[in-house]
């Protein structure tokens, strides 16, 4: 959605006002990417293991602004660059194993071990998929490709979440293994991918 020009122009109406409060008062763009996962963590570690699934996605959801407010903030005070970027990268990495993880334990929770493990498989496939993009993208390949990038795969899991969190049975199970599949189906994608792309640099060569 954020590809499109009318969204973009949509958000960055709401958001640069913002960044640019925020950096009149002397906040970092980092500092904000720290914050954004501290909230992601607390939403997704301190109330999806207790089951309070609608709470945790509210504070969630709340703290995904800072995705697009620490890159607004870098881009208008100019230190937009390879570390911002290398430092929103690994958190979202981490915020992805706080999500997965907290839902994993809000099944264990409730006795529901099997729905645990498949969340815990999404979040394998979630940690192989970005890995491989990271690990291609080192050889000279690319790897954009696949069902499953990170957009896609938190807007499963948090519609799931929201609608469990607001009593439709069996919403997050569901959506769980949707994605499963999905993550797993992406990782073959990607390595299909740039073995193809090796294979022929290899044969040019």
């Amino acid at each position: 959605m954020l590809n499109n020009t009318n969204a973009r122009q949509v958000v960055a109406h709401v958001v640069d006002p913002v960044a640019r409060g925020l950096l009149r008062v002397g906040v970092s763009p980092d500092a904000i990417t720290v914050v954004g996962l501290l909230g992601t963590c607390v939403g997704a570690l301190v109330f999806f293991p207790r089951e309070k699934w609608l709470i945790g996605f509210v504070v969630i959801v709340a703290f995904i602004f800072s995705d697009l407010l620490d890159g607004t903030m870098a881009r208008l005070s100019g230190v937009a660059g390879p570390w911002g970027a290398f430092l929103d990268s690994t958190l979202d990495r981490i915020g992805d194993v706080a999500i997965f993880s907290g839902i994993a334990l809000g099944f264990v929770h409730a006795g529901d071990t099997r729905t645990a493990a498949v969340a815990l498989g999404c979040l394998g496939g979630a940690v192989v998929t970005s890995y491989a993009k990271s690990r291609a993208e080192s050889l000279g390949a690319d790897c954009n490709v696949g069902f499953a990038e990170r957009t896609e795969r938190l807007a499963i899991a948090g519609l799931g979440v929201l609608l469990y969190g607001l009593g439709v049975p069996y919403a997050l199970p569901v959506a769980l293994w949707v994605l499963l599949v999905l993550v797993w189906i992406t990782v073959l994608q990607r390595i299909l991918h740039v073995r193809r792309q090796l294979r022929h640099a290899e044969a040019s060569a």
